[in-house]
């Protein structure tokens, strides 16, 4: 199996949004290969003359640094497909289908986002209806993305039942219903940190049984440090991996007993707008990147 070690830009959308900068950053400072990219990088509303050069552009640079950009994914959290509204609905899909083609034109595989959050009202007043609609529009957003020649779709299991995903079973359960007669699979990009925490059953919080069960359908994962607070998002550092849950070791025992040729990890860290946090994202990637690098190096 190969294990790709890549970077989520959530960390760069608003402090080094200039893909001169972040490829920059992602060569010579961490030395990836990979990156996912994000929408906020390019806003999908923005007018197409704009997006075109800024694809262009961005393209430019990820070929000048040898950056392979495999996936894609949705910034910020946003009620999407699950609004109550339907004309803010199809707002979302129009919006979807944007990036989509954006994802495609850069390079990427595959391309993701969120499934749909629903409100607490929809969730208590008009579950079967939101979810239909939900899966009526990824199964549309199938059909525009195999057009734009992906090779899949990938969606996020989340934490709460409201942003859908949040036990193994449901998991599993809505894997079944996406892939019934959608055009092109798919499939999940999974994260370490994510699982419902009052859920009855451990297992659904469990980041290495959640990686056994559910990885083979899952060719691109999300890497934080996870501690027993709430607050997540945690770089590799020395201070966290101390107190942390996440071993890297054991991750990759689980990923190289899976049927899969590949999965790509990508560190997706948030480093909060208040120093010094803010000033040390790139110091603090650096040392996520080679605190796992010698373990992959050692796996080897």
């Amino acid at each position: 199996m190969k294990i790709n070690l890549g970077l989520h830009l959530g960390f760069a959308s608003t402090r080094y949004n200039n893909p001169k900068i972040w490829t920059d950053i992602v060569r010579n400072e961490f030395n990836l290969d990979y990156v996912q990219f994000v929408s906020d990088l390019i806003e999908p509303s923005l007018p197409e003359k704009i997006i075109n050069e800024e694809i262009e552009t961005t393209k430019f640079y990820l070929d000048k640094y040898k950056i392979n950009l495999k996936h894609s994914f949705t910034l910020p959290r946003k009620n999407y497909i699950g609004h109550y509204n339907k004309s803010v609905n199809q707002y979302w899909i129009s919006w979807l289908k944007k990036f989509i083609k954006i994802s495609a034109k850069l390079g990427a595989e595959g391309a993701g986002s969120l499934l749909g959050i629903y409100s607490f009202d929809e969730l208590a007043n008009n579950y079967k209806d939101t979810r239909k609609r939900i899966i009526s529009g990824w199964k549309e957003l199938s059909i525009y993305a195999e057009k734009c020649g992906l090779k899949y779709l990938i969606w996020e299991p989340m934490s709460v039942k409201r942003e859908m995903g949040d036990t193994i079973r449901e998991i599993k359960k809505l894997q079944k219903e996406l892939n019934e007669r959608s055009k092109i699979p798919i499939l999940l990009n999974l994260d370490v940190d994510h699982g419902n925490v009052v859920s009855k059953n451990k297992d659904d919080y469990n980041p290495y049984v959640i990686l056994k069960k559910l990885g083979n359908f899952s060719p691109s994962i999300h890497l934080k440090q996870k501690t027993k607070d709430i607050y997540s998002h945690k770089p590799f550092i020395k201070k966290y991996n101390k107190i942390g849950l996440i071993k890297p070791d054991k991750i990759i025992k689980v990923l190289k007993s899976l049927n899969l040729d590949e999965v790509t990890l990508y560190f997706e860290f948030s480093f909060r707008e208040r120093e010094p946090y803010d000033s040390l994202a790139i110091k603090h990637i650096k040392e996520s990147v080679n605190y796992w690098r010698k373990f992959l190096n050692e796996s080897n």
